[in-house]
C-alpha cells in the first residue's frame, strides 16, 4: 500500500512520459532491497534488470545497453564507487545513481567524481528514487539534444530550414513516397542512391517523421566532411585520454541516436577502418568507443546515402563488398529534378517564398515564358541548381533566363511530330510491349493501339 500511494505522489503523467523508454539496471547484494527497487520500478521503465554484485553488473552492461543504473555503494570485495570509476576509466557511459546508508560530503563527492549522476541516501521513498531516474533521463536526453542541436548549426547554412517534407506530386516523386511508407516501420537498413542535390537527406528525414521512430533523434552525419582520422571517434565516441587532448570521454554520434535514426551521407567517403567498424554495427548493433574495452548495444535505424557507385567503388578496392551487400537490401532511387514534371515549379515558389523572407528581398512571380523555361532546363545540379537559381533571381530583381538552356527555335517540330517520336522511342525501348510502352508515358493502352493503327503499324 505504502508504494502504491508513493508512485501516486510521484506523479503519474509526468514520470510516465519520461521512464517509459528507460532501460534499468539495479545493482544491489541485498536480496530484499534489490527486489523492492525492482518492484518500484517496473511498472514505469521500459526494462529493468538486476544483479548482485559487480561482476554480474559487468556481464549485464557488456550484454546490453542500460540508460540508468542504479548503484549500491557498501557492497562485499569492492565498493560501488571503486567499480563505477573502473568503468568509467574502461569507457562506460551509463548514468549511474549512487544508493547508500552510510553518506557525508566527501562520499558524495567521490561518487560524483567517479562519474555518478546523482546521489541517493537511505532510506529513501520510492517517489525519490523515481523522481533521481526521472532527472537522469531528462538530462541525458538535454545533452544529446544540445550535441544534436550544435552539429545542426554547424553544418547547416544559416537560415536553411531542414524540411522532412517531399515537395511536389509528379509520379516519379509519388513512387518514392509510396516506397518510404512501405518500408516506415522495417529496421533493415535502406540505401538511398542519386545524383547529387535530388533531395536523398530529405527523403531520409520523411521516412524517419513517419516511422515508429519519429519521437527518437534523427542524427544525419555526412562521412565525407569528418576527417578520415576522426570518424571512429565522432561515431563511437572515446574514452579519457583516448588520444593526445581528450581530456575527457564523449559519447559518439551512434550512441547520441539512440532509438532513432542515423543517416549516413556519401557513405562512400568512409575510409576502410570505419567500414569495418560500421559493418559490425550493422551486424550485431554493437559499438565501442575509441581506447574502451566494452561493447554497448544500440537499438538503431540505419539510413545511408551514396551519389557513387558502389559497385564500381568495390571493383576499384574502395568499398568493401561485404558492407555493400550489407546495405544494399532496400534501395531507393531519387529521380533527378528533370524526370519530376511540374514539382521544378512548386519547389521554385517555396524557394522564392523562404529566400525572400530571409534575404528581405521583393518577391517575384512566375510568368509564363519563365515557367516554360525552367520547365524545358534539365537542371543538372537538381534541386540544389534550382535552389541558387531561384537565390540569383531574388537578388538581381529578375530570372536570368539567359543562364538556363536556351530555346532553340529551328528545331521546334509539329506537336503530332513529336507526339510519334516519342511513342515510336518508348515502344523500341522495351521491345514492342504496347502495355509497358503506355505505362511508362503515363497514357492509356487504347491510346497507343489508336496512334499505332494511325501509322499503319
Amino acid at each position: 500500500m505504502q508504494i502504491v500511494e508513493e508512485r501516486r505522489e510521484a506523479g503519474q503523467g509526468t514520470l510516465t512520459d519520461h521512464l517509459r523508454e528507460a532501460r534499468v539496471l539495479v545493482v544491489d547484494d541485498e536480496p530484499g532491497m534489490r527486489n523492492f527497487l525492482v518492484k518500484v520500478l517496473t511498472p514505469y521503465c521500459r526494462e529493468v534488470a538486476e544483479a548482485a554484485d559487480a561482476a554480474q553488473a559487468g556481464a549485464c552492461l557488456a550484454e546490453r545497453h542500460f540508460d540508468i543504473m542504479i548503484l549500491d555503494n557498501m557492497m562485499p570485495g569492492q565498493t560501488g564507487i571503486d567499480w563505477l570509476a573502473e568503468q568509467r576509466e574502461r569507457g562506460g557511459f551509463t548514468d549511474t545513481i549512487m544508493v547508500t546508508a552510510y553518506a557525508d560530503l566527501e562520499t558524495a563527492i567521490e561518487a560524483m567524481r567517479a562519474g555518478a549522476s546523482d546521489f541517493v541516501l537511505k532510506p529513501f521513498r520510492s517517489n525519490q528514487l523515481l523522481n533521481a531516474v526521472r532527472r537522469c533521463m531528462q538530462m541525458a536526453a538535454l545533452r544529446r539534444e544540445n550535441t544534436l542541436l550544435r552539429r545542426e548549426l554547424e553544418n547547416t547554412d544559416l537560415g536553411r530550414r531542414r524540411r522532412h517534407e517531399l515537395v511536389g506530386a509528379s509520379r516519379a516523386l509519388e513512387e518514392v513516397r509510396a516506397t518510404l511508407d512501405r518500408l516506415k516501420d522495417i529496421d533493415t537498413p535502406v540505401l538511398i542512391t542519386g545524383a547529387s542535390g535530388t533531395g536523398k537527406e530529405v527523403a531520409a528525414r520523411h521516412l524517419h517523421h513517419i516511422s515508429d521512430r519519429a519521437g527518437r533523434p534523427f542524427v544525419p552525419i555526412s562521412c565525407g566532411a569528418i576527417p578520415a582520422e576522426m570518424i571512429e571517434m565522432e561515431l563511437f565516441g572515446h574514452a579519457p585520454g583516448a588520444f593526445p587532448g581528450a581530456g575527457e570521454g564523449r559519447e559518439g554520434l551512434l550512441a547520441s541516436a539512440q532509438g532513432g535514426t542515423v543517416f549516413l551521407d556519401e557513405v562512400a567517403g568512409l575510409g576502410p577502418a570505419a567500414q569495418t567498424a560500421l559493418l559490425r554495427v550493422l551486424e550485431d548493433g554493437m559499438i565501442r568507443p575509441v581506447g574502451t574495452e566494452r561493447d554497448t548495444q544500440l537499438d538503431l535505424r540505419f539510413v545511408l546515402a551514396t551519389s557513387k557507385d558502389l559497385a564500381r567503388e568495390v571493383a576499384e578496392g574502395r568499398f568493401r563488398e561485404d558492407l555493400l551487400f550489407r546495405i544494399n537490401v532496400l534501395e531507393l532511387r531519387m529521380p533527378p529534378l528533370s524526370r519530376r514534371e511540374t514539382d521544378v515549379i512548386e519547389l521554385a515558389e517555396l524557394f522564392l517564398e523562404e529566400l525572400g523572407a530571409r534575404l528581405r528581398l521583393a518577391p517575384l512571380t512566375i510568368d509564363s515564358a519563365t515557367r516554360a523555361a525552367m520547365l524545358r532546363h534539365d537542371w543538372p545540379g537538381n534541386i540544389r541548381e534550382l535552389r541558387n537559381f531561384i537565390e540569383r533571381s531574388l537578388i538581381f530583381g529578375r530570372f536570368p533566363l539567359e543562364t538556363l538552356a536556351p530555346a532553340r527555335g529551328e528545331e521546334i517540330a509539329p506537336l503530332d511530330e513529336v507526339e510519334r517520336r516519342q511513342i515510336l522511342t518508348a515502344l523500341e525501348a522495351v521491345g514492342g510491349n504496347r502495355t509497358e510502352a503506355a505505362r511508362r508515358l503515363g497514357v492509356s493502352r487504347k491510346t497507343i493501339d489508336r496512334k499505332c493503327a494511325a501509322w499503319g503499324l
